[in-house]
Order: C-alpha cells, then sequence, then structure tokens
C-alpha cells in the first residue's frame, strides 16, 4: 500500500487575515513539502496543473524537478495533467526530463481536469472536450511506447517518423489515467491496461468500489494482468496530534475554498456540519489525528480496493507549518500502521 501526497499549490486568501500568499512563496513552500515527504517515507508525491489566479502551478513537471535532486526516493507525478489542452510531445519531453533528474522517479497522471480555464488560453473548443482527450492520450502512449512515432490526428499536427527526446530512464514512463469517477473514463484505463487514479472527495467512498470493480472487469475483459494494475485514489485531509486540532486547523481554509468553488458551480454554501458528516468512517475526508487517518484509509483499502492513497492538503490556503507538520505525521505515523495492517489482511485473504 503506497502512500502519499497531492497538492494543486495553493494561493487563497488567508481565512483569518485576507492575506494572499504570493505564487513564488507558495511554489517554494511546495519544494520543502515535497522534501520532507520524502524524507518522512512517504511513496509518492502529486503537484496538480491549473491556469488560475488561486492556484500557482500551471507547470508541474519544473515543481518537481526542483525538488528531485533533493529527494532520494519518492515518486514525483502530476496531479493531474491536463493533457486535452496540453502538447502531448511536450508533456512527455517534460516528464522524461523529470525522469532523468530524479533518476527513474517521474510519472505522468492525465486527466481532463476539473476546471476550463486553459482551453481558452491555449486556443481550444470545449464542445471537443472528450474528442481532444481521447485523441492526445493516443498520442501520449505511442510517444510512451517507441523512440520514433508516426501518428496522425484532427486536432494536432501529424507527426512522421520523427524521434522524440529525451528517453525517460524508466520504460515505459508510467502513465496513469485520472478520473472523477465517470464509468468511460475508468472503463478506458481498464482496456488500455494502465493505473487509475480516482478522485474521491465526496460522498461515500463505498460507492467508488463499483467503478474499481468496473476497472479490473475491463482490464480483464482486454487480456491485462489485473495483478500488475494498480488503484488510487486521491482524496481531502489533514493530520493532526488530535482530532479536534486537526478538523479546527483544517475547516478554515477548506471551507472558504470550497465555497468559492461552490459559487461557481451552484453548490450550496460548505457548512462546518457538511464537514463534521464526512469526518465520519464512511465520508470522504480524512482528517483527524494518525490513529483515526489510518483507520480510515485501511476501511478504504479494504472495502474499495486502492493500492495508493494520496492525501490532498492543503485545500485552501494553511500556515506552511501546519502542512508540514501534516506531511510529517502522516510519513512518520500513519504510513506505517496502514502498511502494517494492510500487509497483515492481504495475507489473509490470500
Amino acid at each position: 500500500m503506497e502512500i502519499g501526497i497531492s497538492t494543486f499549490v495553493e494561493t487563497t486568501p488567508d481565512p483569518k487575515t485576507g492575506e494572499v500568499i504570493s505564487h513564488a512563496q507558495r511554489i517554494r513552500e511546495v519544494v520543502e513539502e515535497i522534501i520532507l515527504a520524502d524524507q518522512v517515507g512517504l511513496d509518492v508525491f502529486g503537484v496538480g496543473e491549473h491556469h488560475r489566479e488561486d492556484y500557482a502551478a500551471s507547470a508541474p513537471a519544473v515543481v518537481l524537478a526542483a525538488a528531485a535532486p533533493q529527494t532520494k526516493r519518492i515518486r514525483l507525478t502530476s496531479a493531474v495533467t491536463v493533457l486535452s489542452s496540453d502538447d502531448p510531445v511536450r508533456v512527455f519531453q517534460d516528464f522524461a526530463t523529470l525522469d532523468a533528474v530524479s533518476n527513474g522517479r517521474a510519472e505522468i497522471m492525465a486527466g481532463r481536469g476539473s476546471f476550463i480555464e486553459s482551453f481558452p488560453l491555449f486556443g481550444y473548443d470545449l464542445q471537443d472536450y472528450n474528442e481532444l482527450f481521447e485523441e492526445k492520450l493516443d498520442l501520449l502512449l505511442h510517444l510512451q511506447q517507441s523512440e520514433k512515432v508516426t501518428w496522425s490526428g484532427k486536432h494536432r499536427p501529424s507527426i512522421n517518423n520523427l524521434g522524440i527526446y529525451p528517453r525517460p530512464v524508466q520504460d515505459p514512463l508510467p502513465i496513469w489515467i485520472g478520473s472523477g469517477g465517470n464509468q468511460e473514463s475508468v472503463a478506458r484505463a481498464g482496456l488500455l491496461g494502465l493505473p487509475l487514479v480516482l478522485a474521491i472527495i465526496g460522498g461515500s467512498p463505498k460507492h467508488f468500489a463499483p467503478l474499481v470493480n468496473l476497472y479490473y472487469r475491463a482490464a480483464e475483459h482486454a487480456g491485462h494482468d489485473r495483478s500488475k494494475l494498480k488503484v488510487a485514489s486521491h482524496s481531502h485531509g489533514f493530520v493532526g496530534e488530535t482530532t479536534e486540532i486537526a478538523a479546527n486547523k483544517f475547516f478554515p481554509s477548506t471551507a472558504q475554498a470550497m465555497t468559492k468553488l461552490g459559487r461557481e458551480r451552484g453548490w450550496g454554501q460548505y457548512t462546518r456540519s457538511t464537514f463534521d458528516a464526512a469526518r465520519s468512517l464512511e465520508g470522504a475526508l480524512y482528517v483527524g489525528d494518525p490513529d483515526t487517518v489510518a483507520e480510515k484509509i485501511i476501511h478504504l483499502r479494504k472495502n474499495v480496493g486502492v493500492t495508493r492513497f494520496m492525501l490532498h492538503c492543503p485545500v485552501g490556503t494553511m500556515p506552511h507549518e501546519d502542512v508540514m507538520k501534516s506531511i510529517e505525521l502522516l510519513g512518520k505515523e500513519v504510513a506505517p500502521r496502514v502498511r502494517e495492517e494492510v500487509a497483515r489482511w492481504e495475507v489473509e485473504q490470500r
């Protein structure tokens, strides 16, 4: 069972002071967070791509590369790369370069993204939303599989027997599919035999179990070895010294960020009762002391079947020292408990 962190490099206003941290400062802080995550034994760190004022990382590979020489073991991934509006050739080259800098620890998490700012920014039509992703994923997989590529599509100029460089250390460079729970995207990942990441940020995580089963059925139907496939989850959370401390520290920034997002998407206001309900064992928030968070991750592994868990922290801007403490507790206290219990449980299942 792999345990890690993901971030969107948030720069939302401080819920108490209204102060907004600079993009530059937040990016530097995230590099420190990646280094700490490696030091405390976490398995993976993901940085999401966004193109809006309240998120600072429009180029995840660059942020990850800044931390790569200062880390030893942790895997470094996008979370996600908005492939529909990116050029797959540049995405592959960027992460192949990251793979070189990190000596074989880079991954690409490809997805459509949950925001649309990148489409007009790079000149794409939202009406082509699905078609763009399918076509560009096809090209990205060609780049992964072969040094010289011949390819043609509708939305990008053709490539005629051209070499793509640099080549990554890993062969193949891992490409994950990120999904918010759409059945079609889950089945596509299975049919292609690609590892899957599910964004489980609301409702009961158990509701995602049928999607994981669909993924495995699709993979087996296509002839892929189920034992070699991986399923990850990405969920909001925060680890504190006590559950009360964790909840009280995590709620203000989370409520502010989720309420703002809710206004954009027509949702209701994010309340403390909503937050507290999601902290229950069956909820999608992983907020509490190390025992509480470990219990929920173990519950997720047993009931949904994920093999990697990524704690998304913070959701809105929080003090850097609080985020660092959460990462430390996740690595030093939560992860060992989860790995031990999951390993024991897996032996019993055989």
